[in-house]
């Protein structure tokens, strides 16, 4: 478990949702651990009370209530997606799968096409089936807001023969575990973009955006596929985490 005070360049980002090694600019040493205090052992009783409550509920006596502040605090519990007035614990989602394009990778190193890339639907459909069964419903809901409409290939409009098609511009979706200022989607999930803007190569040529399920957002320029590429690995191997964490790895809120 990670330490009260802990900030993010502390957490272990070795994962990435194919068990693969990742060190990115946040590197954790060891199994994350709660320094020795007289709260420890209490603290710990109400993870698990957490864990063990089918809506991640604890007593409201104040006693409990001083325990969740300093979890809270630490990043140990976040506000649950799932249930109203709940709770979830970072343990418990250590591990939890993440999803973005499968061929990520090969496209930013430019061995897939552009035009290959795994569609935003089918990785909304990949979380989608990750889910229990009796989340699912209310993780469809989310889906255009996630998923977006499929984008139209323009080279039919291109207009005069001579002219190149216009260059149809590269969104893909990835979804994490964690929590925003406001719960995430179904299953405690941030969901997120990258995003280009331009055919150019200078700051903001390609954007990376992450998002709870309101307002929260978080926001990290980049220069290239690969740069922004590399910062979506970074994020979801860095998973589970709270947006208020992300600054360190170079995010600014929006």
């Amino acid at each position: 478990m990670r330490g009260y005070g802990s900030t993010f360049n502390r957490f272990a980002c070795s994962r990435n949702q194919n068990g693969s090694q990742f060190r990115g600019a946040a590197a954790k040493v060891g199994p994350p651990r709660m320094p020795h205090d007289p709260n420890q052992h209490f603290d710990h009783a109400v993870l698990d009370m957490i864990e063990h409550s089918p809506i991640g509920a604890v007593p409201v006596t104040p006693a409990y209530q001083d325990a969740l502040k300093r979890l809270y605090s630490a990043h140990q519990v976040y506000e649950s997606a799932d249930h109203k007035g709940g709770h979830v614990t970072a343990r418990s989602l250590t591990g939890a799968p993440t999803f973005h394009a499968g061929n990520i990778e090969g496209v930013a190193d430019g061995s897939v096409p552009e035009a290959a890339l795994e569609p935003n639907a089918s990785i909304f459909d990949r979380y989608l089936a990750s889910l229990p069964a009796a989340l699912r419903a209310g993780a469809e809901a989310h889906r255009l807001k996630v998923a977006g409409r499929p984008v139209h290939h323009r080279a039919k409009h291109a207009g005069a023969e001579k002219l190149p098609a216009p260059h149809d511009m590269v969104h893909t979706i990835f979804l994490v575990p964690g929590c925003g200022p406001h719960p995430g989607l179904p299953g405690n999930y941030l969901f997120g973009s990258v995003v280009q803007h331009d055919e150019g190569s200078h700051p903001g040529s390609w954007t990376v955006h992450l998002h709870d399920r309101e307002d929260g957002a978080a926001l990290f320029e980049a220069e290239s596929l690969k740069g922004a590429v590399d910062k979506l690995l970074e994020t979801a191997a860095c998973a589970p985490f709270t947006m208020d964490e992300l600054g360190d790895m170079g995010y600014r809120a929006v």
